[in-house]
């Protein structure tokens, strides 16, 4: 039986065919309808931020969130990183802001801190660092540096929901917070995201951007889109956030495993749990050091795929190593971010992953 690298989590056909009825009943099916406003006060709860806004996909909220909180401003640069989804680099480019790359820490693979001052000129409008696995960015430092230079701080989030960091929701931290709730992810609602937030100045901006710019049924004052999360997909959020903490518990069982089977094995990295952190368990990466095992990451996701077991490159290449990048702002100069992309295999994990199907792709590794 093959065995990929993820797989949604469902809940069962009855409970969202009970959670769509009304939509059914209603004919409301987009619009930010009361499924809607539903979820959306749902999910601020579970966050415990002040204000959110819910979106088509996660990469239309870190869009529209640069564009409400007004930095994308010609000539401005966004410290960003590397390592990352393209998603991440692509809002920045496509408000007509410059990205401007810091490396990555070997330990969690997240933004290094110590890197970012360097990088600051009168150019900087933000910085935009990424929650990786799950693992989360040094907050305090950034959030720090951020506040020093009188500079933004978005984080991307995509990875991250359910952590905390010293009991404290991971989304609390920065200006805003994107958190993506596409298929693939620890919670999702099929597809869709949501940008989390503290300054009520962007409630209305953010309203107004994601229905196509129109301030009223006769006025359009923003150059918007069209980025509303419909009622079936809040359906699917409503349906998934009750069972998010067994999907999460159920990841950790899994992960766990892995590390009983191959977290010790010399020339294999997996990332230490990370101090004060209540983790979500999102993803399982695995660093192979050639040197040591004798074999590349490559030819190790290779033997997995001949057993039908996929796991996946990711994030490879680095962001700076890609095409559309490269032939723009030059060459990767983040070596770390550079040499990890090369190394690094997200091994499947996901809820429902039996002991058994852990086993069997250590076993595989192992050999």
């Amino acid at each position: 039986m093959s065995i990929f690298v993820t797989r949604s989590s469902m809940p069962s056909f009855e409970e969202y065919i009970e959670e769509i009825r009304p939509i059914f009943e209603s004919r409301i099916l987009t619009n930010m309808g009361p499924i809607y406003k539903k979820f959306q006060h749902q999910m601020l709860e579970y966050l415990d931020v002040p204000y959110l806004s819910l979106f088509v996909n996660g990469h239309m909220a870190l869009e529209m969130a640069i564009q409400a909180m007004g930095l994308n401003q010609p000539g401005g640069e966004v410290i960003t990183t590397p390592f990352t989804f393209v998603s991440t680099t692509h809002s920045i480019v496509r408000n007509g802001l410059t990205p401007v790359f810091c490396d990555i820490r070997e330990s969690d693979f997240t933004m290094d801190p110590e890197k970012i001052e360097a990088l600051i000129t009168d150019k900087t409008v933000a910085i935009m660092p990424v929650h990786v696995y799950g693992n989360i960015c040094d907050v305090e430092k950034i959030d720090e540096i951020g506040k020093k230079h009188g500079i933004k701080v978005i984080y991307d989030a995509a990875h991250a929901l359910g952590v905390k960091y010293k009991g404290v929701g991971i989304a609390n931290y920065g200006d805003a917070s994107m958190f993506s709730f596409h298929a693939t992810k620890v919670f999702h609602t099929i597809e869709g995201g949501a940008i989390a937030f503290k300054d009520a100045a962007y409630r209305e901006k953010l309203h107004i951007l994601k229905n196509f710019g129109l301030s009223s049924p006769e006025d359009v004052t923003e150059f918007g889109g069209n980025a509303k999360m419909d009622e079936f997909r809040a359906a699917m959020g409503i349906c998934n956030l009750r069972r998010l903490n067994e999907s999460i518990k159920s990841r950790e069982t899994a992960y766990k495993r892995y590390i009983e089977r191959i977290g010790n094995v010399p020339g294999i990295y997996i990332p230490a749990a990370q101090q004060d952190v209540e983790a979500n368990y999102a993803y399982m990466p695995a660093v192979f050091d050639e040197k040591i095992l004798g074999k590349t990451r490559d030819q190790v996701a290779e033997a997995l795929k001949e057993n039908d077991i996929f796991a996946r490159k990711y994030f490879y290449p680095a962001i700076n190593d890609m095409t559309c990048y490269r032939n723009v702002y030059g060459e990767s100069t983040t070596p770390i971010a550079h040499g990890i992309s090369l190394r690094v295999l997200t091994l499947p994990l996901f809820e429902g992953l039996s002991e058994e199907d852990v086993d069997r792709i250590c076993d595989i590794i192992l050999k």
